[in-house]
């Protein structure tokens, strides 16, 4: 049986709260550390998550400084985190982009980033195109980035992520600096059917676990670029 997933919004950070996307692998602000305790006190209220058997984490420094603040007493009884490049954010913007895995390695050295894609963290280049800004990458890139998941023997697994990759990408649903949404997989009509999510009444009703989100879903893949607005040649701009 697939594993219930508990979705989780980083934290404010540098960029959220400057509107300032140019800042690269921003940190989170003294507001999105008080919004961690929050979550902390939310998440290890929940007897779902207390179930939880692994943590992954987008290999963003926002996401591992909220995993860390929020899911430290699972860490304790030794919940392994595993950071995992297919949970990043969608764009190729400064803020967006990752730092280099040895420097998350000296940072965070109790993460493991074995299995952190060699390619990260760039999202740009042809090598690249399973990062890239655009509609079909990403939503391909979510359904890579499910079916991990969908295999695993665990049963309760915490993800941090960020808010466009988990709104228009993986669940449809709105995520407010370190709100969180729980979810089940749906049932799989065949094998080439999609990974689908099914939300939990208790965090869909309320608009999160902290009830800090809208309520209503946003279709899949909406707002997301045909192309990548940074491309050569693109006049599109980038109002992402």
């Amino acid at each position: 049986m697939p594993p219930t997933l508990i979705l989780v919004r980083h934290a404010q950070a540098r960029h959220n709260a400057l509107k300032d996307f140019t800042l690269p692998d921003p940190d989170l602000t003294e507001m999105g550390h008080g919004q961690c305790a929050d979550l902390r006190a939310s998440l290890i209220e929940n007897p779902i998550v207390q179930k939880a058997e692994l943590i992954v984490v987008s290999p963003l420094r926002r996401t591992i400084q909220t995993a860390f603040r929020s899911v430290d007493w699972l860490m304790d009884k030794g919940i392994r985190v595993e950071a995992d490049a297919d949970w990043q954010e969608n764009s190729a913007k400064p803020c967006d982009t990752g730092s280099s895995v040895d420097r998350l390695k000296e940072e965070f050295p109790t993460v493991n980033f074995s299995k952190v894609d060699p390619i990260f963290p760039d999202k740009t280049s042809p090598a690249a195109s399973q990062y890239h800004f655009t509609k079909k990458a990403i939503l391909a890139r979510a359904q890579i980035a499910l079916k991990k998941l969908y295999d695993r023997p665990e049963k309760v697994i915490v993800v941090v992520s960020h808010s466009a990759f988990l709104r228009l990408a993986v669940s449809g649903y709105w995520y407010f600096n370190a709100d969180y949404r729980i979810f089940d997989f749906a049932p799989m009509i065949g094998p080439d059917d999609y990974y689908r999510l099914q939300q939990h009444e208790s965090t869909r009703e309320k608009g999160g676990g902290l009830g800090r989100s809208w309520i209503d879903p946003i279709v899949l893949g909406s707002e997301l670029p045909v192309e990548d607005p940074d491309a050569e040649g693109n006049k599109l701009g980038r109002d992402y």
